[in-house]
């Protein structure tokens, strides 16, 4: 049997669907229902993790962060993510690095300061973590917590940074030690608080050293990547994680399958092959909905199978101000930017394409949905 050639369309409809945008809202549904919440739904700007949630059909609000089901932390590529909070413990887990190696490519240049001192990028991160967790003994602001970590912490964990025109530790240190250290961030502060989880047990305080087991996380992030934004090779998962091309390889799951995307070499696991190969076109009312400019289904790293036009992608990813995305059965087709003036929101569309009548009549309905989950009307 030869190995199996799909579509960029069928790649797109195959995320779509396994990543539940294709579903309508349920009131019934609980807010933790929800597969991205797995890898984590990013938190970034004010359609962050609860939009995304909302455009896969959980019931949630605005600014009505339910705290009892769902934590905030910093986790993948240092940036605030949303996961279940019965879950923390499996997602420091699987968030540990793969090596010392993957721990000096996710703490960037900070790596090159440690390793001058003798001193592994993981252990860096172990003390960064037990360091932070002894600090935080009640909810903090960021601003403070930095400027008491930089007391604390002797010169290779610290630099002069020129933008604040002060010393303070490396960001990324900073950010991915919080979780190691038990963690969590306070939903809707500006700056961020970091507040101790409830219930963190001691011997996870600074367990960032990952050793050797036969038995795989639970929430292995190359096993989701492959699952959620699938087909994808090693490159993409190891640039989407911030980890070596290496690790990612020697970690590739046994069950994945080799597949062509328009004759590009992919993989995807076994349990999903069937699935990828029916999502074809089909002969039903277009899925149409208005993602926030981080939502997961555009962050996968071949950004080339997403939107193929190279300007577009220029306007869908510039180095400032993203935009949010029309998608309309797995293809981008536009960009959306709130305009929100007083109690009523409108919409700055700029599609790529003619858009059908069924389309622009959806965009509507989403438009009205988005100024609802805002608690606004729609402009």
């Amino acid at each position: 049997m030869g190995v199996l050639s799909v579509s960029r369309d069928q790649v797109l409809r195959y995320r779509l669907h396994v990543q539940q945008l294709d579903r309508p809202v349920d009131p019934a549904r609980a807010v933790t229902d929800a597969a991205v919440l797995d890898l984590g739904a990013q938190d970034t700007g004010p359609d962050g993790a609860l939009w995304a949630l909302a455009v896969r059909g959980v019931p949630v609000q605005a600014r009505a962060w339910p705290q009892d089901d769902l934590a905030l932390v910093w986790s993948l590529r240092g940036a605030p993510h949303a996961y279940r909070r019965d879950a923390l413990r499996d997602v420091q887990a699987a968030l540990r690095p793969f090596s010392d190696a993957d721990a000096g490519a996710r703490v960037y240049d900070a790596a090159k300061p440690l390793r001058a001192a003798g001193i592994r990028p993981v252990d860096g991160l172990t003390h960064a973590a037990r360091t932070m967790r002894t600090v935080v003994t009640e909810p903090t602001v960021k601003g403070a917590l930095s400027t008491r970590m930089t007391q604390e912490l002797p010169e290779p964990y610290v630099r002069w940074c020129r933008a604040c025109r002060a010393t303070h530790m490396w960001e990324m240190t900073f950010r991915l030690a919080a979780l190691h250290g038990g963690l969590e961030l306070e939903p809707g502060t500006s700056p961020p608080v970091v507040r101790r989880i409830p219930g963190w047990p001691a011997s996870r305080v600074g367990s960032v050293e990952r050793r050797r087991s036969a038995r795989p996380d639970v929430l292995d992030p190359v096993r989701l990547l492959l699952h959620l934004l699938g087909p994808l090779d090693p490159k993409h998962v190891a640039v989407f994680l911030d980890a070596p091309v290496a690790d990612v390889r020697e970690r590739w799951p046994s069950d994945a399958v080799d597949v062509e995307v328009d004759g590009a070499p992919r993989s995807v696991l076994a349990a999903d092959v069937d699935a990828l190969a029916d999502a074809g076109a089909r002969d039903e009312p277009p899925v149409v909905r208005l993602l926030g400019p981080y939502d997961l289904f555009l962050q996968s790293r071949d950004r080339e199978t997403l939107v193929p036009d190279a300007s577009r992608r220029r306007t869908l990813w510039p180095v400032l101000g993203r935009p949010g995305a029309v998608l309309v059965d797995g293809d981008v087709v536009g960009t959306w930017r709130p305009r929100a003036k007083g109690r009523r929101l409108g919409l700055e569309l700029d599609p790529w394409l003619p858009w059908s009548r069924d389309v622009e009549r959806a965009v509507d309905v989403e438009h009205e949905r988005l100024a609802e989950f805002r608690g606004l009307e729609r402009a």
